[in-house]
């Protein structure tokens, strides 16, 4: 083929590639690794422009974007029943499921059904939509779960988990986002035997149930590969648990205590070595076994040692977990000895320190975006050394209720060089393009 030729189909299949997706909870690879090239170095002086924004009801739930669509959830009460904390809240109300137009924000389809909220914090929905295969699933707060088609929001199956388990929400709802895994939806479902079900994606009946918990707890189920086998990792309120992801069967437990408090994030996984942690000073070192499924605990609970994140994900890079602790405050925490390498406020920038401060973190290349609960999107560089900040800007209004002030608890998408992200009032598209 003539070189000419050559260069021209190479660019004509550029422009026709289609720009990343970010169909679930963390991206695609549930890492919170954004892939894009040509992404805005610093931000430009008003802002990034927002190109489209749609009213939303309240909610904790982020958008998935795949196939041109963004995908959300929220809620709709009469009653006004504030931030809750460790008291339950009880209201009737109506929880949606919808689709919008990723280009025009112009909704395309919804449902909409009764719920009665019996939990803390009850603004809306929890988990971000999860789009697989044609097909978009929805966790409610409750415990409703939905599976519909994606072009036509057309309902596939539902379940009640409340009630097919015989159990009752966490105080803080149903808020581990379900995995996808070949056939297989895996979602913390019940209490008694039934902790963490695997039902068929395409039909909704169940092909395994496993594990005992006091309730769900709110770690989303993940998978890794270690001692020569795939792991499904689940955690609960009384331990970390190992499973055959194929059958429930369980490999390993690490027993911890979190009924007083929460775990929420996803364990993260540095060569042999897995942590996790939460509210209250919970940390977990564990090393996995090299010919084996096993773990044993190289360290827990160990004063001012890792990191004890609420409402982010935590990330590792090199040996090296960056993320929010409970304080509101930045740690770069070294594995696995656990040394606090350094600490920051700046993410949250304030003039006091804000209890529960949280600020989500993506990974671009070689730096990093933060959204803050304050609204603002920052760019920034982390490194064992310290954090550098390259530029800031508010976006969106905090709309929900905690500890006395407003924030925006909900995690963004990152696709097609934007950012989609809402609060209790709007969803919006943000601009993130490189200038030209």
């Amino acid at each position: 083929m003539p070189v000419r030729l050559t260069l021209a189909v190479l660019l004509l299949t550029a422009a026709l590639a289609p720009a990343d997706d970010w169909p679930q909870w963390m991206g695609p690879n549930r890492d919170n690794v954004w892939r894009e090239d040509g992404i805005v170095e610093k931000f430009p002086d008003g802002g990034p422009k927002v190109l489209w924004r749609t009213p939303v009801a309240g909610g904790y739930a982020g958008p998935a974007v795949a196939g041109g669509k963004v995908y959300g959830a929220d809620y709709t009460s009469a009653t006004d029943l504030g931030e809750g904390n460790f008291n339950r809240k009880e209201a009737n109300g109506t929880e949606r499921v919808f689709a919008l137009d990723a280009a025009t924000g112009k909704q395309l389809w919804e449902h909409k059904y009764p719920v009665r909220y019996t939990i803390s914090y009850p603004t809306g929905p929890r988990c971000t939509p999860t789009v697989h295969g044609g097909k978009a699933y929805f966790l409610g707060a409750e415990g409703n779960l939905l599976c519909c088609d994606a072009e036509s929001g057309k309902i596939a199956w539902q379940k009640d988990l409340r009630t097919d388990y015989k159990t009752k929400s966490a105080l803080w709802g149903y808020a581990a986002h379900p995995l996808i895994d070949g056939k297989k939806l895996i979602t913390l479902a019940g209490s008694e035997g039934s902790h963490v079900v695997a039902l068929d994606k395409d039909t909704g009946a169940e092909i395994w149930r496993s594990q005992s918990q006091p309730e769900q707890g709110y770690v989303p189920p993940s998978i890794i590969e270690a001692g020569g086998v795939r792991q499904l990792i689940v955690g609960g309120p009384k331990a970390v648990r190992s499973l055959d992801p194929e059958t429930g069967k369980r490999y390993w437990t690490v027993p911890y205590d979190a009924t007083s408090g929460s775990i929420i994030m996803t364990p993260v996984r540095s060569n042999e070595f897995l942590f996790i942690g939460g509210y209250e000073g919970k940390t977990l070192l564990m090393k996995l076994a090299s010919d084996k499924p096993a773990a044993e605990v190289v360290w827990q609970d160990k004063r001012r040692h890792g990191i004890s994140p609420i409402n982010v994900q935590p990330m590792v890079v090199d040996g090296v977990i960056y993320g929010l602790d409970e304080s509101g405050e930045m740690f770069a925490v070294e594995l696995p000895s656990g040394k606090r390498l350094w600490t920051s406020d700046a993410p949250l920038v304030a003039e006091k320190k804000l209890p529960s401060g949280t600020a989500f973190v993506y990974r671009n290349g070689d730096r990093f975006f933060l959204f803050n609960d304050l609204g603002e999107v920052v760019i920034c560089k982390l490194n064992p050394k310290g954090y550098e900040e390259v530029s800031r800007a508010k976006v969106i209004e905090p709309t929900g209720k905690a500890f006395g002030r407003t924030v925006v608890w909900c995690a963004p998408a990152f696709a097609g060089k934007k950012m989609f992200v809402r609060n209790d009032k709007e969803m919006i598209c943000v601009d993130l393009a490189q200038s030209k």
